[in-house]
């Protein structure tokens, strides 16, 4: 029983999982480039384009001919070619129907196919397809024997191993794939411009890479654009086959009435979405990044309008396309990446020049299979009409043969005619595949036993002779072809040129449509140079919400402000301003006085301007003056100067410049003296020169003015006091501050409280506010 059981046991190898896992994932890799991501640089096609178009030229859909439901030909496709699924064929099937997505589309659309805007194409049961006549070049000569053919997937069916392609491909429609570990992006090109690379190429084979650019200056993108990549870096990518281009859209100035104009943008990159990119532009103009922008507008039907419109007449145009080429995706990188399969099994990085000359290697393979499948099937011809010139010469002989025997064939095929026969064969010089003199062969009798009574008359032998000759002249000619390589480079220099007159200006679509121009980088605008200057009195209330108001208004005006709340900041200011508002963690944070919200409302609160903690108070709020220097002191009485330049802040987050720790930040003033006078809580005043201070980009600072410390009820540690107010003055011109009745009073005299930094100081002079405050 258990010898039994054993013997049915199924028989398990064992192996390292590091092996087993590797080995599958090398067969994956493996399939992935050359099966479906990688191009094949003979074709330029991959296996799902190739199966597609040979699908459907088994389907019979010429250019010239019925439209057919795409449901139809990515059915039959998947069934008979491509089992990965209806979904990516249709997918695949609708790209190459796009004249926005392929230089030269290979399938003629007909319904919704998608368009430039990103949309997708209708479902496979709504639109048809054809092929177009570019397609029919790629397959022309299949018929032929031009190519190697093998079993497909479930091996009912065979397909072809690559297609005769007439142009190369590869660079007229590009391609774009990622595999495992490498990834091919190129770009397409112009054929006209393709074909005289390839014709120059046949002329000098070991022609340089940089010679080739005279011929292909660069990428032909199906949407138009300008290319403004330097000479050098083209030159550069397409000798080693990895570079990028720099493609910007096509613009124009379109003037308006009263000196007004705007800008129309008529071509966008290629693959970008007009939808996404109007989007991106919106968001520019809604952020405020380009302040002169003052709207977009999307005016296209068939062809691509884009209005940009200008805050003022009196914008600079090249200096607005400029920032909306740096803000904007009007200008892309296409990268290039030329990583292609190199006779359809090895990956490679190519140059231009090897893709050119993987091309017309199989150009010159397929012309030597189509010729010699003609010299076949000429020599089959000649074989029937052997024959028939034997049966014209002994008609009567086998007319009675026909007529009286039995087996005609075999009679036929054992009669001996003798003389006639080396006389058809003199005749035609001609070495027949005869099995014996004066024999027929089994071929030339089925044509004779076929042929019509209709043509047994004298014109008809003549017109046999006459094609016999035609015949053995075109023999001659192939023989000659496929034996002398340069009639075969010469066979196919007149192909490229039929290739041209087809593809070339005349053909719909066939001119250059990128355009190349010089530009160079793009460099920052400050933000003043964008914004017209305008007067405007900013806002800020006690509950921190902002607004700016045009014009600079009476600060002493009554405005209206929400429930509980009351102002705090109004001063005059200019649309090209920074202002500077500092927070009571230490934190500096810049705004733009051009983005603050327009003053016919409340404003904004400044917290979602800037990223300012709810629990954390403004300290101030003031215009930037560059190089101006500030005092920024805490509670605890530390602080230190610090340049107005050095804290301006980049982002919403804010700089952080004064570290205040347990403290908060309570004082921010200008330098405008050179002396310090501090004024603590506990009412002690100190003056010291300005510079005891260390100038300082961030950090806690130094020691002000000393605090006594005493223990609270808790025995919490607590300041005597604390910083109340700090001013800078000129000792020269000694010290004032508000007294009563809108009066100010001044201590010339300031000798009883300068002190060494970091003092405690003494009572102020006689009169000062009880407030503790210099203003």
């Amino acid at each position: 029983m258990s010898e039994s059981s054993n013997d049915d046991e199924t028989h398990e190898i064992s192996e390292p999982l590091r092996r087993a896992i590797g080995d599958r994932y090398l067969t994956y890799a493996l399939s992935t480039i050359m099966h479906r991501a990688l191009p094949d640089a003979r074709d330029g096609l991959k296996p799902v384009h190739r199966r597609i178009l040979y699908a459907m030229n088994r389907l019979k859909l010429a250019s010239n001919g019925k439209f057919l439901k795409s449901a139809k030909i990515s059915g039959d496709t998947m069934g008979d070619f491509h089992p990965h699924g209806d979904a990516a064929i249709y997918d695949a099937m609708a790209r190459l129907a796009q004249d926005f997505a392929v230089r030269y589309p290979l399938v003629d659309g007909q319904g919704n196919f998608g368009n430039i805007d990103g949309d997708n194409p209708a479902a496979s049961r709504y639109t048809e397809a054809r092929m177009t006549f570019v397609a029919e070049a790629m397959l022309q000569g299949l018929d032929e024997n031009a190519v190697d053919f093998r079993d497909n997937y479930d091996g009912r069916l065979t397909e072809p191993v690559v297609l005769p392609a007439e142009f190369p491909s590869l660079l007229a429609n590009g391609s774009s794939g990622i595999a495992v570990g490498m990834a091919t992006n190129i770009p397409p090109h112009n054929i006209t411009e393709l074909v005289d690379a390839c014709l120059h190429l046949i002329k000098v084979p070991d022609a340089r890479d940089d010679t080739l650019l005279n011929y292909v200056p660069g990428p032909d993108f199906p949407t138009g654009g300008v290319i403004v990549e330097p000479k050098d870096n083209i030159a550069n990518a397409y000798r080693t086959g990895r570079g990028s281009f720099r493609l910007r859209s096509k613009w124009e100035i379109e003037k308006l009435d009263r000196g007004q104009w705007q800008i129309v943008v008529t071509e966008i990159p290629y693959q970008v979405q007009k939808s996404k990119l109007i989007e991106k532009i919106a968001e520019v103009i809604q952020l405020k990044k380009i302040p002169i922008l003052a709207d977009v507008r999307d005016e296209s039907a068939d062809d691509i309008r884009l209005v940009l419109e200008p805050k003022s007449k009196n914008v600079d145009p090249e200096l607005l396309m400029n920032m909306m080429f740096r803000n904007s995706d009007l200008e892309t990188r296409f990268s290039l990446n030329m990583n292609v399969l190199i006779d359809g099994v090895t990956p490679k990085v190519c140059s231009m020049k090897e893709v050119l000359r993987a091309f017309l290697d199989h150009r010159r393979d397929v012309l030597q299979r189509r010729s010699q499948h003609r010299l076949e099937k000429i020599d089959k011809r000649l074989e029937v009409l052997e024959g028939f010139i034997i049966a014209f010469l002994n008609l009567d002989r086998v007319i009675d043969i026909i007529r009286y025997d039995d087996d005609p064939k075999a009679a036929l095929m054992r009669e001996d005619w003798g003389r006639d026969h080396a006389r058809a064969m003199s005749e035609a010089d001609y070495v027949s595949p005869a099995p014996g003199d004066g024999e027929l062969t089994e071929a030339q009798v089925e044509a004779i036993l076929n042929m019509r009574l209709r043509s047994l008359r004298r014109l008809e032998e003549m017109e046999l002779k006459r094609e016999q000759e035609e015949l053995m002249r075109e023999r001659a000619e192939l023989e000659d072809l496929l034996e002398d390589e340069g009639l075969q480079w010469g066979r196919i220099s007149d192909q490229l040129k039929e290739t041209k007159k087809k593809f070339g200006k005349d053909f719909d679509g066939g001119a250059r449509r990128t355009q190349f121009a010089e530009a160079g980088e793009v460099e920052d605008v400050p933000l003043e140079a964008m914004i017209e200057r305008e007067p405007i009195t900013v806002v800020c209330s006690q509950m921190g919400w902002i607004r700016a108001m045009s014009g600079h208004i009476d600060l002493s005006r009554e405005l209206k402000f929400k429930d509980g709340d009351a102002p705090r900041f109004i001063f005059h200011a200019e649309t090209t301003d920074k202002l500077l508002v500092f927070g009571a963690n230490g934190r500096f944070y810049t705004l733009g006085a051009a983005n603050l919200p327009g003053g016919r409302g409340m404003g904004e609160p400044i917290r979602l301007i800037v990223d300012l903690p709810n629990d954390v108070e403004i300290v101030d709020m003031f215009i930037h003056t560059p190089d101006q220097k500030m005092l920024v002191a805490s509670t605890g009485g530390n602080g230190f100067v610090v340049n107005q330049t050095d804290v301006v802040a980049q982002t919403r987050a804010g700089k952080q410049v004064l570290n205040v720790g347990d403290d908060v930040a309570k004082i921010c003033v200008p330098i405008t003296g050179d002396h310090v006078a501090i004024m603590s809580e506990n009412r002690k005043m100190l003056v010291f020169p300005v510079t005891d201070l260390p100038e300082m980009g961030r950090g806690k600072g130094v020691r002000l003015q000393k605090y006594n410390s005493a223990r609270g009820k808790q025995g919490i540690l607590e300041l005597d006091g604390g910083l109340s107010d700090v001013k800078t003055f000129d000792l020269a011109d000694g010290l004032s501050w508000p007294a009563a009745g809108d009066r100010t009073r001044t201590e010339v005299d300031m000798s009883p409280w300068i002190g060494k930094r970091a003092g405690v100081g003494k009572a102020p002079p006689y009169g000062f506010p009880r407030n503790n405050k210099f203003e």
